[in-house]
């Protein structure tokens, strides 16, 4: 599979009903987004997507100092920070790598790269669950002898050998 071009790919929009709307992703076809640009000091970039069929559609704005500004009031103090980000992702549970492996080489190819790549939303973490969660096809644990204290008996379930690791 070859890598996507630059510039982004329009969303292939299919609808189910009144409010469901979903882009189309396949073994041929999957929509990108243009590489990220840092915006400007002073300015901003938002990424919106809606039910009407906007998907991380792209527009800039700039900060305007004071209060006069009309709409939202939004502060930002530069000089305070909390936390560090260190990334974005989400989880990778048995029902989404079941989903993931049913797909075509191909389509699994566009959908990965939709998630981790430039041409993507450009996901860098991933959270796995422990042991099996309510998105698994069975219950498991991974070492239910009482008291092995020291995991002697503890021993990855198949689904994490054959769909996630």
């Amino acid at each position: 599979p070859t890598c996507a071009p630059p510039g982004a790919r329009p969303c292939s929009p299919r609808f189910f009903g009144r409010d469901a709307m979903v882009c189309v992703c396949n073994a041929t076809y999957c929509d990108t987004l243009d590489p990220l640009v840092l915006p400007a000091p002073g300015a901003f970039v938002r990424y919106e997507s809606s039910k009407a069929g906007k998907r991380l559609e792209r527009s800039e704005g700039t900060f305007q100092p004071g209060r006069d500004a009309p709409g939202l009031l939004l502060t930002v103090d530069a000089g305070v920070r909390f936390q560090r980000v260190k990334g974005f992702g989400g989880s990778l549970s048995d029902a989404a790598a079941l989903n993931i492996l049913g797909l075509s080489p191909p389509a699994q190819d566009h959908l990965l790269r939709s998630y981790f790549s430039e041409s993507g939303i450009e996901y860098n973490l991933v959270r796995l669950p422990m042991g099996c969660s309510d998105f698994s096809v069975r219950p498991y644990t991974y070492d239910d002898v009482p008291h092995d204290y020291e995991l002697e008996h503890f021993m990855l379930a198949e689904e994490d050998v054959k769909m996630k690791v």
